[in-house]
């Protein structure tokens, strides 16, 4: 991990957690040994030291008893044996309490195999003090006494050391553990010395890391702001690192380049401003002119828009009279189609009384021919009928005559009523005609009215315009004017501002840039 892509605040705050956690390990480091050290001590305190007390108050009043016992078998005294004997059972009470406490607390192997030998031996004990009671009540001294020199001795001797060797034993487990604690005791203080070295060593090396780490990108970033302070810009800034200083070296970068960016651009900017000035003074003057001349162009214009605002009002109200007109000529047209509507309505009804008549004409037809049947068979009958029926057959034959000739005027009304509906379908197809003619002409005659209203409102919205335009032409002359004041204004703003981009050019000549 490069620590120059830390935050200068996770910097500070990784070598403090450093330290803390060393702190932390050292302290941790510590209170264990102590504790074991407490552990230790504790054993040796509740139990070793117990124990071995208990062991040489056991062999003390071991001691006592022996000396009493003696003191007892030997004298003759009746008040001295019974003040030994008080001494003796006052003994055995303590050895007996020392054993009752002691006893519980023995708890490996070695210990109860030391204690097996220390009741053993106190039994032998007890029953030659026995022994030496019934002696010396019977008054046996001098075997008491033979007895107390040999056997009583020996069987105390083994007694003391067997309580001996315990307490040797607990006293070694004293020494032992004492060597432990003291062994702690200087491993502890040797780890605790190492840990604190490496965390002073740790805390150094972080803290000059660290230190070098901000002071050194500040460092450049002062060097760097006093020579872009004294205009120099043409220095390379190497940026590197993460961290607030490497931010602040990397905007300072960018600040400078920034910088020479714009002074190079203020550079091409005040030369074009001055060049921009010379043809801003040189456009003055050929505005000048040309607004003199747009001057004069304007006061002919002023006067064709005059004439042409003339001849409009002429088109405006001939266009109104054409309107007039188009209406009039759109009545007309109108009375003309409803006349021939009328007409055609009239040949409508020739037409079908046409056909009435020839439907007579046919029925009239019809009865003739059945006439002629019926004569055809009266004279038929009447010539079977012979002499009786002559003269039937003659009024038969007349009639017959008769039906032919009702046929034949018949047939030749039916061909002249054929050709009188024939010419009257023509005709009524011609008024048709002429009745859609005139409908075309009434349409084309309102499509006209409504184009000549349109020219005649154009005409009159082409007045207003050009009246407009009058209006604007005349304020056109008026800014024209009001442009001439504004070129000679024009003209010392640009010697103005030619001499503030002569300033601005000396201000930014301070600057050095590099060469690309």
């Amino acid at each position: 991990m490069n620590l120059r892509n830390l935050k200068i605040g996770a910097r500070l705050g990784f070598g403090f957690a450093a330290m803390l956690l060393l702190m932390v390990v050292i302290a941790g480091t510590g209170v264990l040994r102590l504790k074991n050290v407490g552990e230790t001590t504790d054993e040796m305190v509740k139990h070793a030291l117990v124990k071995e007390r208990l062991a040489s108050e056991w062999l003390s009043n071991l001691h006592s008893n022996t000396v009493a016992n003696l003191a007892m078998i030997r004298t003759a005294d009746p008040e001295v044996a019974a003040y030994f004997s008080n001494m003796q059972v006052e003994g055995s009470s303590r050895i007996s309490r020392a054993q009752k406490e002691l006893v519980p607390m023995l708890s490996s192997p070695e210990e109860k195999a030391l204690y097996a030998a220390i009741a053993a031996s106190r039994v032998v004990v007890l029953e030659t003090v026995g022994k030496l009671n019934k002696l010396k009540d019977s008054g046996r001294l001098e075997e008491a006494n033979a007895l107390a020199n040999t056997k009583f001795s020996e069987a105390l001797e083994v007694y003391g050391n067997a309580v001996e060797s315990l307490a040797k034993h607990q006293r070694s487990k004293i020494d032992e553990s004492a060597k432990l604690i003291s062994s702690d005791f200087r491993n502890g203080r040797a780890v605790l010395l190492m840990l604190s070295g490496i965390a002073l060593i740790l805390g150094a090396l972080l803290a000059w890391r660290s230190t070098v780490g901000i002071v050194r990108p500040l460092r450049d970033a002062v060097m760097v702001a006093e020579t872009v302070a004294v205009g120099d810009l043409s220095r390379s800034i190497d940026a590197w690192g993460r961290d607030e200083a490497g931010q602040l070296i990397l905007a300072l970068k960018n600040m400078s380049e920034g910088l020479a960016r714009v002074v190079a651009e203020v550079r091409e900017g005040t030369d074009s401003i001055s060049r921009a000035s010379g043809e801003i003074a040189l456009g003055n003057q050929n505005l000048s002119s040309r607004t003199e001349e747009q001057a004069s162009s304007l006061a002919q214009t002023a006067v064709s828009m005059g004439e042409l605002t003339l001849t409009v009002k002429r088109n405006a109200n001939n266009a109104r009279r054409a309107s007039q007109s188009a209406v009039s000529a759109s009545e007309v047209a109108l009375r003309g189609g409803h006349t021939v509507s009328r007409v055609v309505t009239a040949m409508d009804s020739i037409n079908a009384s046409s056909k009435k008549i020839e439907d007579i004409t046919g029925v009239i037809d019809g009865i003739a021919f059945q006439t002629n049947i019926l004569a055809l068979n009266a004279a038929v009958e009447a010539a079977r009928a012979g002499e009786q029926g002559r003269g039937f057959a003659v009024v038969a034959a007349e009639v017959r005559s008769l039906a032919q000739r009702s046929a034949a005027a018949a047939k030749e009304i039916k061909i002249l009523i054929a050709d009188s509906v024939s010419e009257v379908e023509e005709g009524s197809r011609q008024v048709e005609e002429a009745g859609r003619t005139m409908e075309e002409v009434v349409g084309s005659v309102r499509q006209v009215t409504s184009i000549m209203s349109e020219i005649s409102t154009a005409s009159h919205e082409q007045a207003s315009g050009i009246e407009q335009i009058n209006q604007a032409i005349m304020q056109m002359d008026m800014v024209t004017q009001q442009n001439s004041a504004l070129v000679e204004q024009a003209s010392a703003a640009a010697q103005s501002l030619q001499e503030s981009a002569e300033g601005l050019v000396r201000a930014v000549s301070t600057f050095t840039l590099r060469m690309h």
